[in-house]
């Protein structure tokens, strides 16, 4: 990518985003994700590999981005998401989301609720009552109309719109070429096979 070609998030992240991870780490990915993507279904065991290899060397950061249009359960699943966030578990509820991608019916939601330990009352009435829609397509606009987004899932890592492959090693390399200070030691099954394509790529050009 080249220096025109850089995209720069324009909304930095704050303590109102769901993140996983400490500020201090010197790595932050967001993601602009919707519950019903598929692609970001794809995605979804892949960051959770990452973020496992890199523990607190990396911040995780999950944005809204539900489109409708294409994913006709992606708002109430993003509501959803931010009814479980108000009882501190977002994650747990981002888990199972992703997890049964098919199955995003109200009543499918209220048994995830159940399941990660949720207030279900409470739970219920957010949801009936649309709670937290404003806030799910506040997110919307604001990645849509500041950020350009236009589909899921959209990264950026340290602030940069990541375009590469959604893979456990792409993602490490991305990653660690974006640790300015050099604190992240990359894994060594990451070192290795990222040292094996190197040289398969040298034997191409000799």
């Amino acid at each position: 990518m080249s220096t025109s070609e850089i995209v720069r998030l324009k909304n930095a992240v704050t303590e109102a985003d769901h993140a996983a991870g400490p500020g201090s780490a010197p790595v932050t990915l967001v993601e602009y994700g919707n519950f019903e993507c598929i692609h970001c279904g794809t995605a979804y065991p892949v960051i959770k590999e990452v973020h496992r290899l890199l523990g607190d060397n990396m911040r995780f950061v999950f944005r809204h981005f539900p489109t409708v249009g294409n994913h006709p359960h992606s708002m109430r699943a993003a509501e959803a998401a931010e009814a479980a966030g108000a009882q501190s578990r977002f994650w747990e509820m981002h888990d199972e989301l992703f997890a049964h991608q098919q199955a995003l019916d109200d009543h499918d939601l209220l048994r995830y609720g159940k399941h990660i330990g949720l207030n279900v009352e409470r739970f219920g009435r957010d949801m009936a009552e649309n709670t937290f829609l404003k806030i799910v397509e506040a997110d919307y606009n604001q990645s849509l109309f500041d950020e350009h987004v236009t589909g899921t899932p959209t990264f950026y890592i340290n602030e940069v719109r990541y375009t590469g492959a959604t893979d456990v090693e792409s993602l490490l390399s991305a990653i660690k070429q974006a640790d300015w200070e050099d604190r992240i030691q990359l894994p060594n099954r990451a070192r290795g096979m990222r040292g094996a394509l190197q040289r398969l790529l040298r034997g191409a050009v000799s």
